[in-house]
């Protein structure tokens, strides 16, 4: 298996700079890469990665998306003078020319496709390429918005051509919209082009029609460009979740990328003059985590945008983090989107239905009179281009959000467990397993008896049960105390051993323990006091249990022909999951599971973005396979195929939308719609 994180840099590409005064392009420096660098150096991480060399594109390269014309006039400028390079420049919409331009450009691009070289070889698992200039707005023809040559694009079609993919998926999370990578790829249905961007109804740059929500490609590439919208600035890490819950992940896991590659813009982090938006840097890791679960892990993720140089800094050193592996850190902030970020959401939805197997049987409507055309933001200047009323950089600003970032980077930043997962060997469970684990010694009968005596008496009844502790609380312990990231343990008696691990959790003084408890559940813990959620995914509801706050029973048989739980999973489970916010996450398996293993494995793949990727697992002692699988997702490996993708039935979506319905005030990241008469914040 592919392993280790490539991290692609090449000091040359700081040489591209302005050399005249410019108050649109002044933003777009060299310290961007340089000072990026340096910081992912302070936190040890450039040692961590696989150095691999960037090297210039070559002119074919640039021509599988740029004519001839564009190529010529970027080649020309390397003899010009100032006053040339100025007239030249004054061609384009935002963007500046510097004898060594061109050069930087073709290493931008060459970076880039090494990343992609680097990733589908095997040489690595995943990668970031730090590039100046940008790409995401450069067209055929013509320069635009500080970029020069379109790198994610040039890599899609390389990647197309030279390892025959089928499909790419181009997730672009730059506050502004890569137009220039739509134009491409719109009547191609082998790219799903995603971006969300500051729009405010067309009143910021580019201020095209085409970025709103129906533009949703041409011809055959129909259904395969997906624009979110943000009507209004100040949008957080919740709106930025939503998104990707309600909207890309579940088109991302039908459409099945073989690839996956970012536009990694961030301006559309905190304290950025184009943004003006308020997720802070660690959003970024869960975004990150959430694709790598795609394409078998194959993912590349390129610069884009970034101009307050703290806020990107910090945002590309939580990417390269999680893209190593470590684990992802509590998202901060109130769990629950705007209303603007769930009308764009819900149009988004709309616009797709046509186009989307997922959204066959979703209720969807457009809806015409958004919360944000009554009262427009009130623009500085009228002139569309790129300077708005941020521009005129407030400095006492930056420095405010420097302070705030360097507070806020230290409560959110956590010592990495120096143990990733651990089990103990009692039943020889170790050696059935694919990877080698940690092994923690088990705990002596007499202090089993001293604590089932003391605490767990009224669930313990049975002797394999009592056996079978003292190999889960060791376990358990370790990662409580924070020795291991997350452990895996077998029980003859799951149910009861989840709810002996749920007590022993909020005994520790955990405040909030997530538990998705898959199969036969013959026991139910109390969750009353809110310390414990429970989602229960079972075939029938629990008999004399009804649902309620935290306790939901999620009735659901997957198909035999294929993998439908997905939509379960990110429609569902992930958005009350992150509304609860846990401190730590226990998945249980109990007889007669209703789940095939790739479903479960899916559960662990992606609920590793909560409670700092502590996690334990819970099985069926008879499960052997699934432990196998679960040991290898704990440790960080790919998610094993999906199998056959088989959208959800009516009956199904109906489950969701009835849980949807019933908890989306408590859990308010399931709201994807809006409601007439939902108070919303």
């Amino acid at each position: 298996m592919a392993s280790g994180t490539a991290l692609i840099y090449d000091e040359e590409m700081t040489t591209h700079k302005l050399l005249w005064n410019d108050p649109i392009c002044d933003i777009e420096v060299p310290e961007r890469l340089s000072s990026s660098y340096e910081q992912l150096k302070r936190y040890h991480l450039v040692e961590r990665c696989v150095r691999v060399p960037a090297r210039e594109g070559s002119e074919e390269e640039i021509l599988l998306v740029h004519s001839s014309e564009h190529l010529e006039v970027a080649k020309s400028t390397q003899t010009m003078n100032k006053e040339e390079l100025k007239k030249v420049s004054e061609n384009y919409d935002a963007f500046f020319f510097h004898p060594n331009t061109y050069r930087c450009a073709r290493l931008a691009v060459g970076a880039t496709l090494q990343l992609v070289d680097a990733v589908m070889s095997g040489k690595v698992h995943n990668g970031m390429a730090l590039v100046r200039p940008p790409g995401h707005h450069s067209q055929r023809n013509a320069a635009n918005g500080f970029c020069l040559f379109n790198n994610v694009a040039i890599a899609a079609e390389y990647a197309k051509l030279k390892y025959g993919l089928q499909r790419i998926l181009i997730v672009d999370w730059d506050v502004h919209h890569g137009q220039g990578t739509q134009y491409i790829f719109e009547e191609d249905p082998s790219v799903l082009y995603f971006s969300w961007h500051r729009y405010e109804h067309r009143e910021f740059w580019p201020s095209l029609k085409e970025s709103d929500y129906d533009a949703v490609g041409l011809g055959k590439g129909k259904g395969f460009n997906i624009n979110l919208p943000w009507n209004k600035v100040g949008m957080g890490n919740s709106d930025y979740l939503a998104a990707f819950f309600h909207v890309l992940l579940p088109m991302a896991f039908e459409f099945d990328p073989e690839l996956v590659v970012v536009s990694s813009g961030y301006d559309s982090g905190i304290g950025d003059p184009e943004g003006q938006m308020n997720a802070t840097p660690e959003v970024f890791a869960h975004l990150t985590h959430f694709l790598m679960q795609l394409a078998n892990g194959k993912l590349c993720v390129i610069l884009e945008g970034g101009y307050h140089l703290k806020s990107l800094a910090e945002s590309i050193c939580m990417t390269v983090k999680t893209l190593l592996g470590d684990p992802v850190p509590q998202v901060s902030g109130e769990m629950a989107p705007c209303l603007s970020a769930v009308e764009s959401i819900q149009n988004v939805r709309a616009a797709h239905k046509p186009y989307w197997k997922w959204l066959t049987y979703e209720d969807t409507s457009f809806l015409e009179n958004l919360s944000t055309k009554s009262h427009l933001l009130k623009k500085a200047s009228s002139n569309p281009s790129m300077e708005h009323e941020s521009k005129i950089t407030n400095s006492n600003e930056t420095v405010k959000v420097e302070k705030f970032l360097e507070l806020h980077m230290k409560n959110t930043l956590f010592p990495v467990p120096p143990i990733k997962t651990a089990t103990t060997d009692s039943t020889g469970l170790a050696h059935f397993l694919p990877v080698p684990l940690h092994l923690v010694k088990e705990m002596d009968k007499t202090e089993i008896k001293a604590l089932v005596s003391g605490f767990y008496a009224d669930l313990v009844k049975e002797d394999e049960t009592f056996l079978s502790l003292g190999s889960m609380l060791p376990v358990l312990d370790k990662i409580l105390k924070k020795e291991v990231c997350n452990g895996i343990a077998a029980s003859p008696t799951s149910a009861v051993s989840a709810a002996v691990a749920l007590r022993h959790c909020v005994r520790f003084g955990l405040q909030r323990v997530l538990c998705v408890f898959v199969g036969d559940m013959q026991i139910i813990p109390n969750t009353e006091d809110g310390k414990t959620l429970i989602i229960h995914i079972c075939e029938k509801e629990h008999s004399g249990k009804t649902s309620s706050k935290h306790y939901i029973s999620l009735n659901w048989k997957e198909d035999a022909e294929g993998n439908d739980f997905f939509s379960a999973v990110l429609g569902f489970i992930l958005p009350v999951a992150y509304s609860y916010q846990p401190n730590l996450t226990v998945i249980a398996v109990g007889p007669n599971r209703n789940l095939e293993i790739s479903g479960i494995s899916l559960l662990f793949g992606l609920l590793q973005g909560l409670a700092e990727s502590r996690i334990f697992a819970v099985i069926k002692d008879t499960e052997i396979n699934l432990m196998q699988s679960v040991a290898k997702a704990l440790v960080g490996a790919s998610l094993p195929a999906f199998g056959v993708y088989v959208p959800p039935s009516q009956e199904k979506v109906n489950e969701i939308k009835r849980l949807r319905d019933q908890f989306e005030q408590e859990w308010k990241m399931l709201q994807c719609s809006v409601k007439d008469g939902i108070s919303r914040n």
